[in-house]
């Protein structure tokens, strides 16, 4: 027993040891507030490329953003097979369906966190976006696989998978209410949360939505699965808009403790919150930046828009 306990802990780190690095590789911003010549909106999205591989993270909030956004920008979205939601708000999912009809002959498998299509009453009695869509979505063609536990998705990129919520960091509204499968309502503390993340030579890459869960428990929860690896580069939403200061220097602290040289704060992590961590970290402006429509990061840096 004590032998198959020892092999069940072991062999998951061996697993995710022998994944792939990733050679070279694109995200480009298509949805957040800020923007220059482009559409802004309360809302994420963005494309990512790695060694040949695409994939859309999170669809925008608006049904023609990412579409308008794309077209600008000369990124063409025909034949993404894939697209990854990182929770159910509409501000991450609300393009999808555009997206699907706009082009046929992508985003027909949809990777979602268990959680996704939970009940969550509202004062107006709809069940929420991508609940209320989902009929219409599956008839588009698009299939929901469901993540519960980390998963490679595709070669060398991985999903979380729900994050263990180690710290209390409250990455949330805590207003939101939830059915749990006993029929309860509870706080909605966005259970199917998931993030995005590839190794590479340097280190290791993450993409977030909202960091629901946590900025430091995503990032604490991958280094559990891929151990000894500094992850260097973390871009996206990740909720900090309203900590205080001293939580944006904790915050800050665990970041540097994770190896994270470069970060791309866009969509909720807020304007100043974002200065505060580059601040605290003792980054430089090339560094660490607000995120805006159309900034990109590659293996050799971050390369904004006129909106630096």
């Amino acid at each position: 027993m004590k032998k198959l306990f020892l092999i069940s802990v072991f062999i998951p780190y061996v697993f995710f040891g022998q994944t792939p690095k990733i050679e070279n590789f694109k995200i480009t911003i298509l949805s957040t507030m800020l923007s220059d010549t482009h559409i802004g909106e309360w809302g994420f999205s963005a494309i990512i490329e790695a060694d040949g591989q695409r994939i859309l993270f999170d669809t925008g909030s608006r049904e023609n953003t990412v579409i308008r956004n794309a077209k600008e920008l000369n990124i063409n979205l025909g034949g993404i097979k894939n697209v990854f939601l990182s929770h159910n708000h509409k501000d991450h999912t609300g393009g999808l369906m555009t997206l699907r009809k706009s082009h046929p002959n992508s985003f027909s498998n949809a990777h979602i966190g268990e959680g996704i299509f939970y009940l969550r009453p509202n004062s107006k009695g709809k069940p929420h976006y991508i609940l209320h869509n989902k009929k219409k979505l599956e008839a588009s063609g698009i299939n929901f696989i469901t993540h519960k536990k980390a998963s490679q998705i595709m070669k060398g990129l991985w999903t979380t998978g729900q994050i263990p919520r180690e710290h209390d960091e409250k990455n949330w509204s805590q207003l939101g209410k939830v059915i749990d499968r006993n029929g309860n309502k509870i706080e909605d503390i966005i259970p199917e949360d998931q993030s995005l993340f590839f190794d590479t030579k340097r280190g290791i890459v993450v993409i977030s939505g909202c960091g629901h869960a946590g900025l430091v428990n995503t990032l604490e929860h991958i280094k559990q699965i891929i151990p000894n690896r500094p992850i260097y580069k973390i871009v996206g939403g990740f909720h900090l808009l309203k900590l205080t200061k001293k939580k944006l220097e904790w915050t800050a602290n665990k970041m540097k403790e994770a190896g994270v040289q470069y970060f791309v704060g866009a969509h909720c992590t807020g304007i100043n919150s974002t200065y505060s961590i580059r601040k605290n970290m003792g980054l430089s402006s090339e560094k660490a930046l607000v995120g805006s429509v159309g900034t990109y990061i590659t293996k050799d840096g971050i390369f904004p828009g006129y909106m630096e």
